[in-house]
């Protein structure tokens, strides 16, 4: 376990170095979903209200898309094989993305909630909510995107199979509008989907929330890591799909 937990480290601080070096990952890790951030803040008379939900989009690009393109690249280079039939255990393999995705996060949101002080002046009196939110979305997106992965046949095909995905989570999201301010049938989606909960936990730093809505959305979140480990046990893939 010990072992498992070193390995995981080494590996986030190499992704972490990576991503550095990748300024058009860097651009749609960190630049990017700001841009979509700034255009729902043209559509609202609270902008503490966009800004608290936003680290739910920012998961969707930190720990979806950027880990699905990684982890393809590094199935199709065999770098993955190369980690499974080393050192590395799945875990410690598993558990050094989510890391690394979890750092860059972290730092996203720090950042967020500066920008949120200055420009809405408002900060979270209750961090608790945020921590597990952020937590468990990690966990859940990390999963979602070894899954996609394991169904995307190359680095390049990367950017394109989760763009499904990614539309709906975009525009299904209470980003601009709450969830009982939406159409009936917009709501019961958006309702289930991963990011709604992580959203929700955010905003409940910033403007409270019960005890039974909190459990509820954490229930949520832990349902979709059950899902995401089962869609990463029946399509991930440790070798190049053209083998």
């Amino acid at each position: 376990m010990k072992t498992d937990a070193l390995h995981a480290v080494r590996l986030a601080r190499t992704d972490l170095k990576l991503l550095g070096r990748n300024y058009v990952a860097l651009f749609n890790v960190m630049v990017l979903p700001l841009l979509f951030g700034f255009l729902y803040l043209q559509m609202t008379e609270d902008p503490t209200f966009v800004l608290s939900g936003m680290p739910g989009i920012l998961l969707i690009f930190t720990a979806f898309l950027n880990l699905v393109n990684t982890f393809t690249a590094r199935r199709e280079e065999l770098v993955l094989k190369r980690l499974r039939g080393g050192q590395s255990s799945a875990a410690a393999i598993f558990g050094g993305a989510g890391l690394g995705a979890l750092a860059v996060f972290v730092f996203q949101v720090v950042l967020l909630i500066v920008l949120t002080n200055r420009y809405a002046g408002a900060l979270p009196t209750n961090p608790v909510p945020m921590i597990v939110g952020g937590l468990l979305g990690v966990a859940v997106f990390a999963l979602l995107a070894a899954a996609f992965s394991g169904i995307t046949p190359s680095a390049e095909m990367a950017q394109l199979t989760p763009m499904p995905v990614l539309i709906v989570l975009m525009f299904a999201a209470p980003l601009a509008w709450p969830l009982d301010q939406m159409p009936a049938a917009l709501e019961i989606v958006s309702r289930v989907l991963p990011v709604t909960p992580v959203m929700e936990l955010m905003r409940a730093g910033y403007y409270g929330a019960s005890l039974g809505e909190m459990s509820v959305y954490v229930a949520t979140l832990l349902g979709w890591v059950a899902v995401s480990a089962l869609l990463v046990k029946l399509f991930f893939r440790w070798d190049p799909r053209h083998n």
